[in-house]
């Protein structure tokens, strides 16, 4: 059982705004450096190092050494899942702890939540694979069904080596922005992954949020039955 100080230790890790605004940095799945992170956090390097210190010693980070430079990313998945699911906390909290909307468009319609999806698109899928009966869900676990792994095949992602992964096939993670479940765990990733290698989905920038391309406009709708128009998406510089 977790005790309340486990609790506390954790929640006192994560309460403060720039060890807050790290672990938000690294949420996209990259791994960055110190110099990186005290640039997204606001903070001078010395007061990066020392909080991501504290992160280390948290086991809410890990640290990498690769010649001279040090990179740091977020311990788990599980992790991820937890950051994620404080963000639907604080969009369902208060109003005036509520996010901006407008601002935060490109990362509602699609971002990276560690290595996998989220947003407008990934609940879209969720939602298409658990109607045509490739996935169920029930609770935090999904189950991909004999017919989703027909369809997976079909669309590129073989599960023989999630069958030697220690890591879940399939998880429901609550998206933040839609307040309804996408796929995590290794399927997830998967997903993402082959979405990236079809040329649908791009990074927008150095952020979280990845951007559609007309490809990906044409390829949704006809694998998943995703309209663009129903998620917002219509871009000129989304051009496949």
């Amino acid at each position: 059982m977790v005790s309340g100080n486990t609790l506390a230790a954790v929640a006192a890790l994560i309460g403060d705004v720039s060890r807050a605004n790290i672990l938000a940095a690294l949420l996209g799945g990259k791994a960055l450096t110190a110099g990186e992170l005290a640039e997204c956090a606001g903070v001078s390097p010395q007061t990066a190092s020392n909080h991501l210190s504290r992160l280390v010693d948290g086991q809410l980070v890990t640290v990498e050494k690769q010649g001279r430079h040090r990179y740091f990313r977020l311990a788990s998945a599980e992790v991820a899942e937890t950051l994620e699911h404080l963000s639907l906390l604080s969009a369902i909290g208060p109003v005036r702890y509520r996010p901006t909307g407008p601002k935060d468009e490109a990362l509602r319609v699609a971002r990276t939540c560690y290595d996998h999806m989220a947003g407008a698109i990934a609940v879209g899928i969720a939602d298409s694979m658990v109607k045509s009966g490739a996935v169920f869900f029930d609770g935090n676990a999904g189950m991909v069904t004999e017919r989703g792994e027909v369809f997976l095949a079909e669309f590129g992602i073989s599960l023989s080596a999630a069958r030697k992964s220690r890591r879940a096939l399939c998880r429901t993670c609550l998206d933040w922005s839609e307040r309804r479940p996408h796929i995590g765990g290794w399927l997830g990733a998967a997903m993402l992954q082959r979405c990236r290698e079809r040329h649908w989905l791009r990074p927008a920038g150095d952020g979280r949020a990845l951007t559609l391309t007309r490809t990906g406009q044409a390829g949704l709708a006809e694998t998943f039955g995703l309209p663009a128009e129903a998620l917002r998406i219509v871009s000129p510089e989304s051009c496949g």
